[in-house]
């Protein structure tokens, strides 16, 4: 997906009691246990962190956000990367992004979302993409809801958006 224009990205405040910080070292072990919580779809270990991001704590300090509960305790996570889209484009990249899934379902995604676009925007992005799978249907409304639009080019991404578009018009379930 991407968003060809970071102005005017949803701003959302951060629920009371609740704050985002950047990455400090020693959050390695916080990130892991999120996104092995939160993850259905890749094999994460205690070395995806490097494997993902490097080991420049400089840059995860600038780029790698995590949301708290009000004990203090890292419950979500995201960054605002960078890389090449797959067309080999420099653009700013939302990766990452996770809610432990005790904590799903309340928007807490939403404010760590705008603060990893506005980062992006602040630190000279002019547009970002983020990948997901066709199988993260509340991420995606997520994205939509950001200004971000499916990117179609590959036949089996214009199929899979295709498949996903009766479900994203469908009512959501409440749990």
């Amino acid at each position: 997906m991407t968003r060809p224009d970071l102005a005017g990205v949803p701003g959302y405040p951060v629920p009371p009691g609740h704050a985002i910080r950047p990455y400090r070292p020693g959050d390695e072990q916080a990130w892991f246990r999120i996104q092995s919580a939160a993850d259905r779809y890749n094999r994460i270990t205690p070395g995806s962190l490097r494997e993902e991001f490097g080991d420049d704590r400089s840059v995860l300090g600038r780029r790698l956000f995590f949301l708290l509960e009000p004990g203090g305790t890292a419950i979500g996570t995201a960054a605002a990367w960078f890389g090449d889209d797959h067309h080999a484009q420099q653009m700013g990249r939302v990766h990452w992004v996770a809610i432990e899934p005790e904590h799903q379902g309340r928007g807490l995604s939403k404010p760590l979302l705008s603060k990893v676009c506005t980062t992006l925007a602040e630190m000279g992005h002019d547009e970002a993409y983020l990948v997901t799978s066709s199988g993260r249907v509340a991420a995606i409304r997520l994205y939509l809801h950001f200004g971000f639009v499916p990117a179609t080019d590959a036949p089996e991404a214009a199929a899979a958006w295709a498949a996903l578009e009766p479900i994203l018009r469908s009512p959501r379930r409440v749990h």
